[in-house]
């Protein structure tokens, strides 16, 4: 019998009524003859609702109370949809991610899965059952329940699928599949029938919030092709594999944009050994995850250092930065959260020259001022003024024969 893993994401379980839809969905999976494992995240925006919460009765929260408070969320979710398949006859049983035994390392709010045991969800199908996971979530190795960040649910799916040997794994969300470029952003952006990991590992790491990063890591390291799909319209999406790209494949694959990030400049910095590891290890320290670093040449002795990192980390890291820009003579620190991260993809790059040379010049004819630089084998990344975004993510699309020749026109829920 085939074993099929469909992972539903908040707004595809936001409400009662998308709940009873998930519910057909899967009670018409289930009587075509398949097993089926469901992993759910939380409604709509529960987590961040809980998360409020906390930030209201509590200055600090541990991570040991933070993580028993946000799986409630997922419970929740898993506990209604399993009601919600009993009404339509289907015998379903829900799970949390420790009763699984889905078990992680100690860190709470970001923990690492170190095994999935899985004994309780064979049990259950062999008895014929539909199992409802709550995704996001498991036990650690001191016995305490943990999270493993924010869209672990898609991890959760992977990593079930994995260790069940799953002959499937759906990744339902509220758009249709993988894009060329954001719709709401590039409207003549086309949905890609298959992506290559590495290709969506870039998209991923690049601001794509399609799928999250560790899934798809995971998902590549052992080989669990994803299928991603809307649970708004059930069409074919896009399959997520380590099918290699053939020379009839575009040379690029999407135009990814970012607006989370924020970039903080030290001016003035002495350039002698030993300055970046003093200004990157408190950063690595207060988990301040740094994206992009640009050095200046140096001149007299002295040079500029910029790096961005995610906006929410912009007040922790300017004060990190301002304590150490004073310990090691650093002339002054700015900042700017008013800047966008722009970058092409595709596995074509790596034999496909001046691709970055075409960039630029399609950039500098709409007048767009590039602020940094990073690349990769399949990925040129920049910085660019908030503002110019749109215009030029629209310009690049074009100009790499991306545009599909219609606008999108599939319903796209609004994101709040």
């Amino acid at each position: 019998m085939t074993l099929i893993v469909q992972k539903y994401g908040g707004t595809s379980v936001a409400d009662p009524d998308r709940i009873h839809a998930v519910a057909d969905n899967v009670a018409i999976t289930k009587k075509r003859g398949n097993d089926v494992i469901v992993v759910v995240s939380a409604m709509g925006k529960a987590t961040d609702n809980l998360i409020s919460l906390a930030d209201q009765v509590a200055k600090k929260q541990s991570g040991r109370e933070m993580d028993m408070l946000l799986t409630t969320g997922e419970r929740q979710t898993a506990a209604l949809l399993t009601m919600a398949l009993a009404d339509r006859g289907i015998d379903a049983i829900s799970y949390t991610g420790s009763q699984v035994g889905i078990i992680t390392d100690t860190a709470h709010r970001k923990a690492k899965i170190i095994e999935v045991k899985g004994d309780r969800v064979r049990n259950s199908l062999a008895e014929g059952k539909v199992c409802v996971i709550a995704g996001f979530q498991g036990v650690s190795t001191d016995k305490e329940v943990t999270t493993m960040g924010r869209g672990a649910s898609d991890l959760t799916a992977s990593a079930l699928a994995q260790a069940m040997g799953a002959d499937s794994c759906e990744i339902y969300t509220d758009v249709t599949g993988v894009f060329t470029a954001d719709p709401r952003i590039v409207p003549q952006a086309r949905k890609l029938a298959k992506v290559h990991f590495d290709e969506m590992l870039e998209m991923a790491g690049a601001g794509s919030k399609v799928l999250a990063m560790r899934s798809v890591e995971f998902a590549r390291n052992h080989d669990v092709p994803l299928h991603v799909r809307s649970a708004f319209t059930w069409e074919p999406g896009t399959l997520v594999s380590n099918e290699e790209p053939s020379v009839e494949d575009p040379i690029i694959s999407g135009v990814v944009t970012d607006m989370t990030e924020a970039k903080v400049t030290v001016l003035g910095v002495p350039d002698k050994p030993g300055i970046s590891a003093a200004l990157f290890e408190p950063l690595a320290a207060a988990n301040v995850n740094v994206d992009m670093i640009v050095q200046n040449t140096s001149t007299e002795g002295r040079t500029d250092i910029s790096f961005t990192m995610p906006m929410a980390d912009l007040d922790e890291a300017t004060s990190i930065v301002q304590q150490v820009a004073a310990e090691i003579g650093a002339e002054t620190v700015t900042h700017d959260n008013d800047i966008a991260k722009l970058s092409l993809v595709g596995a074509g790059m790596k034999s496909s020259p001046g691709i970055a040379a075409k960039m630029f010049r399609v950039l500098a004819d709409e007048d767009v001022n590039i602020q940094m630089i990073s690349t990769s084998t399949i990925r040129v990344s920049i910085i660019i003024p908030a503002g110019d975004m749109e215009r030029a993510a629209r310009a690049l699309h074009t100009a790499f024969d991306l545009d599909s020749g219609a606008d999108y026109s599939a319903p796209l829920p609004t994101r709040k």
